[in-house]
């Protein structure tokens, strides 16, 4: 296991970071943390910031008990924060805001008030997802991605369809009507900007009632929320945006089938089975083997959503369509074609390049 200490290397990394987040010496950043956040990553963000001349402030709430049927993972939807108004108040006073939470601000309710900012200041944050230290050294945002993310985004916002196939069995179809698109590069630079780091994907929210089809996972694809290479074929019927089914003979298929089960009981309700996002990953430099090499705890798999050529399916929450869960798979497949109104993006698992 590596040892989570400050090191010369890593404390460069959060600065050349911040540094592209355009830091400046006059600006205050909050760093949000709770309990249970990673030590050495909130100790690197502070003195990164202050050795660009600006002040942090360190906000820690306690991280809560756990309230969920099932260990919650893989969300982007920290609970965190509590709907705290004074430590809201404190984090929309901010002119950065670096989050440092475990699971992230991403998707958390507070995250609009925050950035809706206060006294004439509008924030902008970056969340530092909770890995150790060497993994954010390697991933480092490049300043070239965010021309890439930005172009990718642009051709997802016009087009009316996606449909993802693969030689496994995969065959989807995802109508783009009135989604939602987003996209992170790894480094926010602007008032009301969110990404996180590592970055390098973009991806849709589909509205309601808009993907269908069969979803095959196969060997050596990725399941985030378990944090695992795939050793048997899962296939997932989609119905209505809905999973209807989940056919496996092996451990894999038993466990998605369990966890999914602890949501719908819990909730009362399937939307634990429905389609959150749909995307693929932008980052040549991030690493579809990256898991192997650390041990759980010190990766949350980030990495892996960015990794060049991926298809990153998703279930659980989605505001778009009007479904709220906490139950949450992130699942990156290897060796799809994407393509939006025709056009490949990605073809058998490598990114295309697409002309501006």
């Amino acid at each position: 296991m590596l040892i989570e200490q400050i090191e010369h290397r890593w404390l460069a990394a959060f600065r050349r970071t911040l540094e592209l987040c355009a830091l400046q010496g006059a600006e205050v950043v909050g760093i949000v943390t709770e309990s249970q956040s990673r030590p050495v990553n909130v100790a690197l963000a502070e003195l990164a910031v202050q050795s660009l001349g600006a002040t942090p402030v360190r906000i820690q709430v306690p991280t809560p008990a756990l309230s969920a049927p099932a260990p919650v993972r893989s969300t982007g939807a920290s609970d965190a924060l509590q709907n705290l108004a004074p430590v809201v108040a404190a984090l929309s006073r901010c002119h950065l805001v670096l989050d440092c939470t475990v699971e992230g601000l991403l998707h958390a309710p507070e995250l609009p008030l925050i950035l809706r900012g206060a006294d004439g200041v509008l924030p902008r944050m970056l969340m530092v997802s909770n890995e150790h230290p060497e993994i954010l050294e390697r991933c480092q945002p490049d300043p070239a991605l965010e021309g890439t993310v930005r172009a990718a985004m642009k051709r997802l916002r016009g087009a009316k369809e996606m449909r993802v196939h693969s030689a496994a069995g995969t065959e989807l179809r995802i109508g783009l009507a009135d989604a939602r698109v987003g996209g992170v590069w790894g480094f926010c630079n602007k008032p009301g900007q969110v990404s996180h780091w590592p970055g390098g994907l973009c991806l849709a929210f589909p509205a309601s009632r808009q993907v269908n089809g069969t979803l095959v996972l196969a060997p050596g694809d990725v399941n985030l929320t378990f944090k695992t290479y795939l050793r048997d074929t899962v296939v997932c019927h989609i119905e209505d945006d809905y999973i209807v089914a989940v056919e496996g003979q092996g451990v894999d298929a038993d466990m998605m089938r369990g966890y999914y089960q602890a949501w719908a009981d819990r909730e009362g309700t399937r939307d634990a089975y429905a389609v959150s996002h749909v995307g693929w990953g932008l980052n040549r430099a991030a690493r579809w083997d990256a898991l192997a090499f650390y041990d759980k705890r010190d990766c949350n798999g980030t990495e892996l959503r960015a990794f060049g050529g991926n298809f990153l399916f998703s279930t659980g929450a989605n505001e778009v369509a009007d479904r709220h869960t906490l139950g949450h798979f992130d699942l990156p497949l290897r060796n799809c074609t994407v393509s939006l109104d025709g056009r490949n993006e990605v073809e058998a698992g490598q990114l295309v390049e697409v002309p501006a």
